[in-house]
């Protein structure tokens, strides 16, 4: 009789004992490198950060340029890029679910679903991109006034966001390409075609917001015709790159454009929550802007410059999110859930790293910050205290945007849905108005409630993420 130690007791067929790699896979517990999980995040980080940065130090440069035009130039801008942000809500389902499904497909090496899934999100984002470029453009006068322009903002408003409309299809197809190369795990080509874009955008705005070079001086329309038309070329470099094969990902014009219900199903599935958070938070938003513009044209003035330079703090923590997407749907994809979990741990704490820097130099700096935009001295002292907020809540809004983003990455979109309510009509609307309004504190008490909608969100998106639920989601 055999030693009950002897192997071949144990497993009879030795060609189907599992390998000590495929057991440990079986449970997520292969031996995970810190190192080698800090290279992939670097690796996908560094160009959306480098592309978003840039982004929006050309954005900034398009407020300045706009600024200079007067305060009612900056309300104009801002009351029109709320709602068309809202629009943009519609497309948000879209777009992570993608992502993610994408970044599945690729963890599981199934190129083919993925490049049906880029097909079906495509073929819909431009029909529906189209329609609601119509309608937008139909109903800006309506959406101006009912954002409160007073009378010297209206029609530079109007003019403003009609043009910007035109636009629009362009950008939802330019938004949903992105989605797909970035679930492929390629940030780099986003990175080139939006800096492009920008690039073309600041140009424009130079030479057709005040006249240079013999173009017309047109104002703020000179500024939506730029924004409208590095919409257009984006749009076009992002089909070229997927129709033409230069990316990971590639997709031809023949077969998978046919709406598919079972695979839509699956993007929707993912995306849905992502898009009703969108629209809560886009409508909280609206909400709070239309309380801000109750306050007068300078203190709006104050505001949009604050919010446009809190959109250029946002950077870092989008880009470590956009890695943590990717890592975290790929390594459920390659059934390695620990992997996947250790990746989103490490993006958030590189990420740390730059929101600490940009909170000091918004305390520091903020002052001067605020004169590159304006001569204005009270819009100058207006736009510094709220600097100094945007400083405060600098290490929460880089967590719930890094890890928000890993939650994504795996499908689970219901929390950061949860989260945006809490924090944005909870806090920023309703505490917002309570210390702007019936407390008096006008601007100070508005981004008040903001920074306690972004503490809100932060410890929302860290219990769920602590709490592990989102790694047995099947999508």
């Amino acid at each position: 009789m055999k030693s009950q130690t002897d192997p071949k007791v144990q497993w009879p067929d030795e060609e189907i004992r599992p390998s000590r790699e495929e057991a440990q896979m079986e449970t997520g517990d292969i031996e995970i490198d810190d190192e080698e999980i800090k290279r992939e995040v670097k690796h996908l980080a560094t160009p959306a950060l480098i592309e978003m940065v840039l982004i929006s130090f050309v954005g900034v440069a398009d407020m300045i340029m706009v600024g200079r035009l007067g305060p009612a130039a900056i309300a104009a801008v801002g009351l029109t890029n709320q709602p068309v942000f809202f629009a943009h809500g519609v497309f948000q389902a879209l777009n992570v679910g993608t992502t993610a499904l994408v970044a599945r497909f690729f963890g599981a090496d199934q190129r083919k679903d993925a490049q049906d899934t880029a097909k079906q999100s495509l073929a819909i984002t431009i029909f529906m991109g189209t329609l609601v470029g119509i309608l937008g453009y139909l109903a800006t006068p309506w959406v101006i006034k009912a954002m409160g322009a007073e009378p010297e903002v209206l029609p530079l408003g109007i003019s403003y966001m009609r043009i910007v409309c035109l636009g629009f299809a362009f950008n939802a197809v330019s938004m949903v390409c992105s989605s797909v190369l970035r679930g492929a795990g390629d940030t780099r080509i986003p990175m080139i075609v939006n800096l492009t874009a920008n690039l073309v955008n600041v140009t424009g705005n130079y030479l057709l917001i005040y006249g240079h070079f013999g173009f017309p001086r047109l104002g703020i329309a000179g500024a939506a015709l730029a924004t409208a038309f590095s919409r257009v070329v984006a749009c076009i470099i992002f089909l070229y790159v997927l129709f033409a094969k230069k990316s990971v990902i590639g997709i031809g014009l023949k077969g998978g454009y046919r709406p598919d219900r079972n695979l839509l199903g699956r993007v929707f599935n993912i995306g849905l929550p992502a898009a009703i958070e969108q629209f809560i938070f886009r409508g909280g938003q609206l909400i709070f802007v239309r309380m801000v513009s109750g306050f007068g044209t300078s203190v709006f003035a104050a505001h949009q410059i604050g919010v446009n330079i809190l959109s250029l703090s946002f950077m870092p923590g989008q880009a470590f999110g956009i890695a943590a997407t990717t890592l975290v749907g790929q390594g459920l994809g390659a059934n390695r859930p620990q992997l996947a979990e250790r990746s989103a741990l490490v993006a958030r704490r590189l990420g740390m790293i730059f929101s600490t820097t940009i909170a000091l130099l918004m305390f520091v700096f903020g002052k001067y910050i605020a004169a590159l935009y304006t001569n204005d001295p009270d819009v100058i002292v207006k736009t510094a205290m709220v600097l100094k907020i945007i400083g405060v809540v600098q290490p929460a809004q880089s967590t719930q945007f890094i890890l928000g983003g890993g939650l994504r990455g795996a499908g689970d979109t219901r929390w950061p849905l949860y989260s945006t309510f809490l924090g944005i009509w909870v806090m920023r609307v309703i505490a917002g108005y309570l210390f702007g309004v019936v407390l008096g504190l006008g601007l100070l008490g508005a981004w008040m409630g903001m920074a306690l909608d972004q503490l809100t969100r932060a410890s929302v998106i860290s219990y769920r993420f602590r709490k592990g639920g989102w790694k047995e989601l099947s999508v």
